[in-house]
């Protein structure tokens, strides 16, 4: 019968050996995992912060066409009008010739003028058909201004068209931009949902104590302004904690330049929709000479607005994912001030 031996059992210096790898190996992933979170969140705050920045930036040029957009349909519906109403005119013309044209048939005839305006084609006529082969004045009057009608007309109809032809390059570059916006926000998503919840909430999260005071919804201006400006700045503090949604006016959700439109409504003072244009809707003041109520703006292109509210303070819709509230001043890349 063979001799079975037992493995030698290993020595005290090679176990020593194997249990300080072992610990090196549960050690080294701990480490790199306290550092690399650090260093990865970091970049992905600057990513995510990035990209909800362009998307503020892309909301305020997707105002912009939307107003236009706006504009171009209220001027083309006017024109249209203008137009049919003209069209009745040149059809009530078009009797009072035709009973012109019966009174000279009764007295001997109807002149060729006066055929060619009862023909199927008025307007070929009206460009063709001389004054002086007309025969009495008050056929020569009314085909004068019959002719001036149709004139206006060939205007108004050109000027529709070019008005419906820019309304729909505005309806086209405003579905790009909503486009632009939606796919930097779903990228923003698609990289926080990645993200475990206590580093997701690093990301997006927001410690300082004007936040935190901000986080209850609604709230009530008690400073010393009056009249207009407390009027504003009690509808935008009225308005804390309610979500930023891009392109919204209220009442449930603004964009930044929604909320100061509709603040600055409340306080019976029309503001321009879009940041760029609110920028140019009053007396640019230093920041020294800052006063409540007074529009703040932020970015080199001016995407971005708020309302000063006093001792250094800011109340601002910020971005995709916050709430209305109340910040700092240097929050953000801070460029002037407006007084409307």
């Amino acid at each position: 019968m063979g001799t079975h031996r037992r493995p030698r059992p290993a020595g005290r210096a090679r176990t020593a050996v194997l249990g300080a790898a072992a610990g090196a190996a549960v050690l080294l992933p701990a480490t790199a995992a306290t550092a690399e979170p650090t260093s990865g969140t970091a970049q992905v705050k600057a990513r995510v912060d990035g990209l909800y920045e362009e998307a503020e930036a892309a909301t305020e040029q997707y105002n912009k066409l939307d107003e236009r957009a706006g504009q171009l349909q209220e001027e083309a519906a006017e024109l249209q009008d203008r137009l049919a109403r003209q069209q009745e005119k040149v059809l009530q013309y078009q009797e009072t010739l035709g009973a012109l044209a019966a009174e000279q048939y009764r007295s001997g005839g109807i002149d060729p003028g006066m055929q060619l305006m009862l023909s199927s084609s008025p307007d070929e006529y009206l460009q063709q058909a001389g004054l002086r082969t007309l025969a009495g004045n008050q056929q020569a009057d009314a085909l004068r201004d019959a002719l001036r009608l149709q004139r206006s007309i060939d205007q108004e109809r050109a000027e529709t068209a070019a008005k419906l032809a820019e309304l729909e390059q505005a309806r086209t570059a405003l579905g790009s931009k909503k486009a632009e916006v939606q796919a930097k926000l779903a990228e923003a998503g698609r990289i926080l949902s990645g993200l475990q919840a206590a580093e997701r909430a690093r990301v997006l999260g927001d410690d300082s104590p004007a936040a935190s005071r901000s986080s209850a919804r609604g709230g009530t201006y008690d400073g010393p302004a009056t009249g207009q400006t407390k009027a504003i700045l009690d509808y935008a503090y009225a308005q804390i904690g309610k979500p930023y949604q891009w392109g919204a006016e209220g009442p449930n959700s603004f964009d930044c330049s929604g909320l100061t439109q509709m603040a600055y409504r409340a306080g019976g003072v029309s503001l321009p929709r879009v940041t760029q244009d609110q920028w140019n809707a009053g007396k640019h003041v230093a920041r020294a000479d800052l006063q409540p109520g007074d529009l703040v703006f932020y970015y080199s292109d001016l995407h971005h607005v708020g309302i000063y509210v006093g001792n250094g303070k800011l109340l601002h819709a910020p971005r995709t994912g916050k709430n209305v509230q109340i910040v700092g001043l240097d929050v953000m890349p801070y460029v002037g001030a407006v007084r409307p």
